[in-house]
C-alpha cells in the first residue's frame, strides 16, 4: 500500500505557527512516497528562482521534444545529441559551441607565438607574461558573471562576452610590442568566462540525474577548442596564409586571427536571437509575467562564496582546468624547444591534448553520475579524488619523458585524466547550493583560471621539467581535499558504509514494520536546500 503526503504552499495556512521566513520555503513543495517494500526518497526542493505558484499556461513552451521532469522545473531527463530542438537541446548545443568558439579566440595566437616572438624580438619571459595575462583576463569576469546568470539568465551574457572577446582578437595583427601583446591577450581572455554561462545553462536545462553528464559534455566539447585552435591556426590557416603571402610568416600571423574573430561575432548574434534561458522561457519575459523572482546578484554571490565547499572545489578545479589552459599555452613551445620541431609540427602534436576533450570530460561526468547513482555523493567524491591523483602522477611522468614517442603517449593519458577531473568537478557543483548555482559555478570556474596563473608563473620562473614536477605534486595534494567536502543532505567521502549501494543504505530510514521516518526525511530535505532551517521549525509547521 502506498502512502503519499503532499505539503503545498498555503495548504496548512490555518496553522498558528505559519508565517516565518523559515517556513515559507518549507510550505512550497515537499513530496514523499513510500510503501512497505520500497523506499523512494524525496526529490530536492525547487532550486530555481521560478515561482512554484506560476501558471503553466504562461510558459513559453507547452510541449517538449524531449522527456522532462515537471518536478524539476521541466528540466530534461535525457540527452538527445542529434536534436537541435528548443529549448533544452538548442541550449545544450549552443552552450558547448559558444565556449568552443571562445577557446578558438582565446588561444588563437598561442600556436603562432614562436613566430610572434621572432617578429617582435621579445624574450621567453615576455611571452609567458602575455600568456599569464590571457588567463588572468577571465578571472574577474567569472566571479561577476555567475551572479549575473542567476539574475539575467545565460543567453544575453554569453552573446555580449563573445562580442567583447571577438573585437580584440580581430585586432591581434596590429600588435607591435611585448606590452601590446600582453594587454591585447588580457582583453581577449575575457572570452574564457563563457564557461560560466555554459555550465549554468546546462544546469538549468537538465535534471540532477543528468546534469553531471550534460555539464561535462558541454565543458569538454567547449574545451576541445583548445586543441582545434592549435591545429586550425598552427597547421592549417598559418601555412595557407604564409603561402599566399609568398613565405612571409609575419603577414601570415598578423592576418590569421581575423578568422576566429568573425566566427565569434556571428555566434554571438545567433545565441542571443535563437536560444532560451530556461525550459520556461527567457528570464526577462518571466519577470514581466511575475513567474520569476528578481534575484539580487550581490546576495547570490555572497551565498555561494560563504559555502566552504565552493572553495575546496575552487582549488581542485585550479588543479585540472588550470592545468589544461597552462598546457594550451605551453605545449607547442615545449615540443618545439624540447624536441626541435617546426611550428606546424609542434602545433599539431600539442593539439592532441585538447582533442581528448572530445570524449574524456564527458566520460568524467558520466562516471560521476553513475557513481552517484550507486553510492551517492561519496561516489562522486571518490571518482574526483581518483582522477586528480592519476592526473598528477601523469604530469610527473610526462616531465621525465625524454623521447618524443613516449612524451606523446603520456600526453594522451595525462590529458584524459585532466578532462575527466574537470567533468567530475562540475558533476558536484549543482549540489553545493542549488538556488545560487550560477554564483557557485562562477567562483569555481574562476579557480581554474587562478590555477592557470599560478602554473604559468611556475613555467615563467622555472625550467619546464621543474615546473611540471611542481604542478604534478600540487595536483596530487589537491586530491585529498575531497575528504573535507561536506554538502548538506549528501554523503561524505569517508564513512563506515562507504561501499554500500544507495538502496541498501536507505534502508536505515525504514523501521522494522516497513514504515519511513517522515520527519527525518523532511528535515534532511529542507537542510540540503537552506541551512537556516531548524528542526524545531519543521516540527512546529508540519508535525504538530
Amino acid at each position: 500500500m502506498t502512502v503519499r503526503q503532499d505539503v503545498e504552499h498555503g495548504a496548512i495556512s490555518d496553522s498558528p505557527n505559519v508565517g516565518s521566513n523559515n517556513e515559507s520555503i518549507l510550505l512550497d513543495a515537499v513530496e514523499v512516497e513510500w510503501d512497505h517494500d520500497d523506499v523512494s526518497l524525496p526529490i530536492d526542493l525547487p532550486s530555481d528562482p521560478v515561482n512554484p505558484q506560476s501558471n503553466d499556461s504562461l510558459r513559453k513552451f507547452q510541449t517538449f521534444h524531449i522527456r522532462v521532469n515537471p518536478e524539476q522545473d521541466y528540466r530534461a531527463d535525457e540527452i538527445k545529441l542529434f536534436s537541435f530542438a528548443r529549448p533544452h537541446m538548442r541550449a545544450f548545443h549552443f552552450a558547448w559551441w559558444c565556449y568552443h568558439v571562445a577557446f578558438l579566440m582565446w588561444f588563437s595566437i598561442t600556436p603562432l607565438l614562436s613566430e610572434v616572438q621572432a617578429t617582435l624580438k621579445i624574450s621567453d619571459k615576455e611571452i609567458w607574461s602575455s600568456s599569464i595575462a590571457a588567463v588572468t583576463g577571465t578571472i574577474f569576469m567569472r566571479f561577476v558573471l555567475g551572479p549575473f546568470c542567476d539574475k539575467f539568465g545565460p543567453r544575453i551574457p554569453m552573446g555580449l562576452v563573445l562580442i567583447a572577446s571577438a573585437i580584440p582578437t580581430g585586432l591581434t595583427g596590429l600588435v607591435q610590442s611585448a606590452s601590446g601583446l600582453t594587454v591585447l591577450r588580457l582583453f581577449i581572455g575575457v572570452g574564457g568566462s563563457t564557461f560560466v554561462m555554459a555550465q549554468y545553462w546546462t544546469s538549468r536545462m537538465f535534471t540532477k540525474e543528468w546534469v553531471g553528464t550534460a555539464n561535462a559534455m558541454v565543458g569538454g566539447w567547449g574545451n576541445l577548442g583548445g586543441g582545434v585552435t592549435q591545429l586550425l591556426m598552427g597547421s592549417i590557416i598559418f601555412p595557407i596564409l604564409k603561402n599566399l603571402y609568398d613565405g612571409s610568416a609575419e603577414k601570415a600571423w598578423r592576418t590569421a586571427c581575423v578568422f576566429p574573430a568573425v566566427i565569434g561575432l556571428i555566434t554571438a548574434v545567433c545565441v542571443i536571437k535563437y536560444t532560451d534561458d530556461s525550459p520556461s522561457g527567457n528570464y526577462s519575459k518571466m519577470k514581466k509575467q511575475k513567474t520569476m523572482e528578481n534575484v539580487n546578484a550581490r546576495k547570490s554571490f555572497q551565498k555561494g562564496a560563504n559555502n566552504a565547499n565552493t572553495w575546496l572545489l575552487f582549488v581542485q578545479y585550479a588543479c585540472c582546468f588550470g592545468v589544461e589552459i597552462t598546457m594550451n599555452n605551453a605545449s607547442a613551445l615545449y615540443f618545439r624547444d624540447e624536441f626541435g620541431l617546426r611550428t606546424e609540427s609542434a602545433a599539431a602534436i600539442a593539439s592532441i591534448f585538447g582533442w581528448m576533450n572530445l570524449f574524456a570530460r564527458g566520460l568524467g561526468g558520466y562516471a560521476s553520475d553513475k557513481c552517484n547513482a550507486r553510492y551517492g555523493m561519496r561516489g562522486r567524491l571518490w571518482w574526483q579524488s581518483i582522477c586528480l591523483l592519476l592526473e598528477g602522477l601523469m604530469v610527473i611522468v610526462f616531465a621525465f619523458s625524454s623521447k618524443l614517442s613516449t612524451a606523446i603517449a603520456v600526453l594522451v593519458f595525462f590529458s584524459i585524466f585532466v578532462q575527466a577531473a574537470e567533468g567530475s568537478t562540475y558533476g558536484i557543483v549543482p549540489y553545493v547550493n542549488p538556488p545560487v548555482t550560477g554564483s557557485v559555478s562562477g567562483i569555481i570556474g574562476a579557480g581554474g583560471n587562478c590555477g592557470g596563473v599560478v602554473f604559468g608563473f611556475c613555467f615563467r620562473q622555472l625550467s619546464a621539467k621543474s615546473a611540471f614536477i611542481v604542478m604534478g605534486s600540487l595536483i596530487m595534494v589537491s586530491s585529498l581535499f575531497s575528504v573535507f567536502i561536506a554538502i548538506q543532505g549528501e554523503t561524505r567521502l569517508l564513512s563506515a558504509d562507504i561501499f554500500k549501494p544507495m538502496t541498501e543504505r536507505h534502508q536505515k530510514n525504514v523501521d522494522v514494520e516497513g514504515s519511513l521516518d517522515l520527519r527525518d526525511v523532511v528535515v534532511d530535505t529542507i537542510a540540503s536546500s537552506d541551512t537556516s532551517f531548524s528542526e524545531q521549525a519543521v516540527d512546529d509547521t508540519i508535525f504538530t
